[in-house]
């Protein structure tokens, strides 16, 4: 399917910053034409395709720069378009200036993500291979760069084709015994006969999910809250966990009085730290509203660093937390171990006792976090596996359907009910594949692109 669109887009493929190179890039079939038209060297309707050509860009008789014009022709490009990429000098006025000549010859400013999505509309890739472009680049760690490149290699596709075409096979059967009964030689299908076909479905769709879970967090992170009350030392911990000076600290209980973020690679796992506001009974308004942030925080945490102060006893409200806590993935830390001791650590289970300012502690509560966590199995899984949130959420909605048709079994429902069911959890996987997409879908999901990709 080439030439799906009759326009030529064109945008800025690089960070508009200044540096050392910038490129412009153009697709359609008028790109050629239209950088030939400002260039002077060669001809570039008879080069090569698939070669980088020098000279200048032209504004009538003005040299506007000395480029390298990379061509490439249809179908053998990205877009499976004429694709041309102009690399200028990497100025911000003068990139600008060079997108602004083609969009005076005819070419259309791209929307976001209009490269990959023409990419995509022109079937050079699937849906599951544009997402995991984003993926790449928005990828903070060496995990999640390699899992989003199987995807970007079609691993994905493979995953989610080879699954579709074991519901296909049950779908198929049905349809034959209920269009043509008269069909003797076929076996004919019955509850009894499909039960165990489904189970083995749910079965396997069940181990896609578990481990799509943890490939969502190599992608995502783990949002981390450090929780405790004020002044025992939370913000030195974020500090030290950073190794940079990111919240205030001093020994003024209360100065973090909103939340404090930064992220950290912990084993090849991105760690989401947010350092919240001490929880107390506070009567500063400004400190009130911290503090209920920090409790929203705590509530949609997905790992809990609890930190008590060795110098302290334990409070009603460290009591209080520990209960709030208890049945969440947390760490309870006890800091300033290098204070006289007033606290009781009889009252609390498995903890660490660290200074803060000693870096061999800190090396320890990094250690408890990949133990905890687990993020050795999380980085040994296959990165094959899939951690996109819109393929989640569909692989989720196709393992619900499956259910149903099971319970339709178990129910001794008609077999042609128990087929609607098979074929939504089939058409969920298409989703996942984009063969069954709406413009809508297409244009949202595309949307979230940077310009010039």
């Amino acid at each position: 399917m080439y030439n799906y669109f009759k326009d030529t887009i064109a945008s800025i493929s690089t960070a508009l910053a200044n540096g050392a190179i910038s490129i412009v890039r153009l697709s359609g079939d008028d790109a050629i034409n239209i950088v030939n038209s400002i260039f002077k060297n060669k001809d570039l309707t008879k080069v090569k395709p698939h070669t980088i050509t020098y000279g200048h860009i032209y504004d009538n008789d003005e040299v506007i720069d000395e480029v390298l014009v990379s061509v490439f022709k249809a179908p053998k490009t990205f877009t499976r378009e004429d694709v041309v990429e102009i690399n200028c000098h990497g100025g911000i006025y003068v990139t600008n200036k060079i997108l602004e000549l083609v969009l005076s010859k005819g070419a259309r400013l791209a929307e976001p993500g209009e490269f990959t999505k023409r990419a995509y509309l022109n079937g050079r890739i699937d849906l599951t291979q544009a997402e995991s472009v984003m993926d790449i680049i928005e990828a903070k760690t060496k995990t999640s760069l390699k899992m989003a490149n199987y995807g970007l290699s079609g691993e994905t596709k493979k995953l989610i084709s080879n699954f579709k075409e074991k519901i296909l096979k049950c779908i198929l059967e049905i349809e034959v015994n209920i269009d043509y009964p008269e069909y003797k030689d076929e076996i004919q299908v019955t509850t009894d006969i499909l039960k165990p076909n489904v189970d083995m479905l749910i079965s396997d769709i069940k181990a896609i999910i578990d481990k799509a879970e943890q490939a969502s967090i190599i992608k995502n992170g783990i949002k981390t809250a450090i929780i405790g009350k004020p002044n025992v030392g939370k913000s030195s911990l974020l500090n030290a966990l950073l190794k940079e000076d990111k919240a205030i600290v001093t020994n003024i209980a209360g100065t973090t009085r909103d939340i404090v973020e930064g992220n950290i690679n912990v084993g090849g796992v991105l760690l989401h730290l947010i350092d919240t506001a001490g929880i107390r009974d506070a009567s500063d308004k400004v400190e009130q509203i911290g503090v209920n942030k920090s409790k929203q925080v705590l509530s949609e945490a997905e790992l809990v660093i609890l930190v008590f102060d060795y110098s302290e006893k334990l409070s009603e409200i460290d009591i209080e937390l520990l209960k709030e806590t208890k049945d969440k993935t947390r760490i309870i830390i006890v800091n300033k171990n290098d204070l006289n001791k007033l606290i009781n650590l009889d009252e609390l289970d498995d903890y660490l006792l660290i200074s803060s300012f000693n870096e061999n502690d800190i090396e320890k509560v990094t250690e408890k976090i990949k133990e905890i966590c687990r993020i050795s199995d999380i980085t040994d899984i296959d990165s094959s596996y899939i951690g996109n949130s819109r393929q989640m959420g569909l692989l989720r909605r196709c393992f619900d359907s499956l259910i149903e048709a099971k319970k339709g079994i178990e129910n001794n429902d008609p077999i042609d009910l128990i087929n609607i069911d098979l074929t939504n959890s089939y058409n969920y996987l298409l989703e996942i594949l984009g063969e069954l997409s709406t413009a809508d879908l297409v244009d949202e999901m595309f949307s979230r692109f940077c310009l010039g990709k």
